[in-house]
């Protein structure tokens, strides 16, 4: 197991570094530069242009530009914002939270509902609720996000009225930050109201950002599921009498939930690629929109710092679904 762990974790080392390359010269392949759309073409003087642009580094070649940003990260120093100067770090903790709000209540949202959907649809295989279930399943995980986003606006929010169209809660709220989670904020300031409107801003973008991760887990309960109920020892519980229920839920599903664990542990990196997406559409202040600012102000140490953060948090979420994997399947570290 020790030498599973080791090969694992040295896949991370490689896979770091090409994701700073690979941030790092996408960014720059963008036109223009920080200075250039802080101050627009006419704002500033080319003499004082030249100088901004020589005091952040920006009139070096690429590679010294990118030889400077892996010292930074190695010692533990994302960069500072350009346009906002704080640093990279401060700024991405502050938004995290938001982001990580949203994407728990999305995968929560796909798993109670993906799962029971899924248990069902194996069980009733070859009925029109199997055939349904899997037609759903297919559009939910082929639906663009930002078309789903829009659509659920138009109908729920202009339409009906139903829910906000953006924000994580109302202006005439005020609830103290002290966790950045507005849920737990909101419960804890005693004002039913806030807690009201906090949960209402949520509802919209969960099920955009969790429609995805939904049909993926349905889809590979029901197919975990039925290899199980395949299996000898369910045919065995059966012939003893055992209900239904019981075979399927006790013994079925538990063995069923090894690939379905993994898989959700995976759609961590799908949660974070669709909260960018979801953020900007629904204007939630988290990380993801925070990117999309920063890709509109050219603001290269966000962008790259910003990127290497979830990324980084996508592979050690990997990571220890790798591991979990490996410890509970024996032939995995083989």
């Amino acid at each position: 197991m020790f030498r599973f762990l080791l090969r694992r974790v040295a896949l991370i080392v490689p896979t770091f570094v090409g994701v700073t390359l690979l941030s790092f010269m996408l960014i720059h392949l963008v036109p223009g530069d920080p200075i250039e759309v802080r101050f627009g073409e006419r704002g500033i003087s080319p003499e004082r242009l030249a100088m901004l642009r020589h005091d952040a580094g920006l009139d070096r070649p690429l590679w010294q530009q990118f030889l400077s940003y892996e010292e930074q990260v190695a010692t533990g120093h994302l960069g500072t914002s350009v346009v906002t100067r704080e640093p990279v770090w401060t700024e991405f903790i502050t938004l995290f939270p938001a982001t990580i709000e949203l994407s728990v209540c999305a995968i929560l949202f796909a798993v109670v509902i993906g799962l029971p959907l899924g248990v069902i649809a194996a069980v009733r295989r070859g009925s029109a609720f199997d055939y349904g279930l899997m037609g759903l399943s297919v559009t939910g995980a082929s639906m663009p996000i930002f078309w789903w986003g829009l659509m659920m606006i138009l109908v729920f929010s202009v339409g009906l009225g139903w829910t906000p169209v953006s924000g994580r809660i109302s202006d005439q709220f005020y609830v103290e930050p002290w966790s950045g989670f507005l849920l737990i904020d909101s419960w804890f300031s005693d004002d039913a109201g806030a807690v009201r409107s906090a949960l209402s801003h949520l509802i919209l973008p969960t099920i955009v950002l969790g429609t995805i991760p939904l049909a993926t887990v349905a889809r590979m309960t029901r197919s975990a599921m039925l290899e199980v109920l395949g299996e000898d020892y369910i045919r065995t519980a059966r012939a003893k009498g055992l209900s239904g229920v019981r075979v399927v839920v006790v013994h079925a599903l538990r063995n069923a939930l090894i690939p379905v664990v993994t898989v959700i542990g995976l759609q961590v990196g799908t949660l974070l690629g669709g909260a960018i997406l979801t953020e900007t559409i629904f204007s939630w202040p988290g990380v993801g929109h925070w990117l999309i600012e920063s890709i509109q102000r050219r603001d290269y140490p966000v962008l790259q710092g910003g990127t290497l953060l979830v990324a980084s948090l996508v592979m050690l979420v990997n990571l220890g679904v790798d591991l979990t994997y490996g410890f509970l399947n024996p032939r995995i570290r083989r």
